[in-house]
């Protein structure tokens, strides 16, 4: 099945769900945990007849989801389908979604040569350096944040090492997110690419990435 792009995922009305990196998310506020169990149990019995497995994670005052397909690598209409079916038990319970709260944090790695170091930071995080898979290394069990390279130009001299955080959140939390940082003491180091991404820095010049879905391929 082939993955959707941006704007079909956009426009197909999902209010109780964002697009973040290549995967559907949503929080749902459960108010305690035996309802978020019940909620949860109604979500499996959908999965299972849909034969498509969203992830799950409970707390005690609400329940987060992801949907994607794994074998196509991005969202389909299976996970459109299944949100809708997730989005229709919540409302049947008197849930209410929380886009607003949604993100997901990437850390991004200076790098020369990305799999001369890509398999060494696997192996530190995940404990198998096959969780590198050309770009980025990966951990199936949510345990460790996404770690990517970013391509840096080949120097006489080895680089610093750089890290940055790429936070994701959904298109319309951009401007009140970036409002938040500026508040807080930063400032706005780069948004010659927004929507797509802006940079910006705190007092000491470390920087953090703020990303979103709009104008990817």
């Amino acid at each position: 099945m082939s993955t959707l792009d941006v704007p079909t995922i956009i426009a197909a009305g999902l209010d109780d769900w964002r697009p973040l990196v290549h995967s559907l998310h949503a929080r749902f506020r459960t108010g305690d945990f035996a309802q978020g169990l019940e909620f949860v149990v109604d979500i499996g019995a959908a999965a299972e007849a849909a034969n498509h497995h969203p992830d799950v994670k409970l707390t005690y005052t609400h329940v987060d989801i992801t949907l994607i397909s794994h074998d196509s690598g991005g969202i389909t209409d299976r996970d459109l389908d299944l949100a809708r079916t997730i989005s229709d038990l919540a409302g049947e319970r008197g849930f209410e979604s929380d886009p607003a709260r949604l993100a997901i944090v990437e850390i991004a790695l200076n790098a020369q040569d990305k799999d001369a170091i890509g398999p060494f930071w696997a192996a530190m995080l995940t404990g198998d350096a096959n969780a590198y898979d050309g770009e980025q290394v990966t951990d199936d069990t949510g345990q460790v944040p996404l770690l990517w390279f970013q391509p840096t130009e080949r120097r006489n001299e080895a680089p610093s090492m750089c890290f940055h955080l790429d936070i994701w959140i959904p298109v319309g939390q951009l401007p009140s997110r970036i409002e938040a940082g500026v508040a807080a003491g930063g400032r706005v180091f780069d948004d010659s690419e927004s929507p797509s991404f802006v940079v910006l820095e705190d007092a000491e010049g470390n920087k953090a990435c703020l990303c979103t879905v709009m104008d990817r391929s």
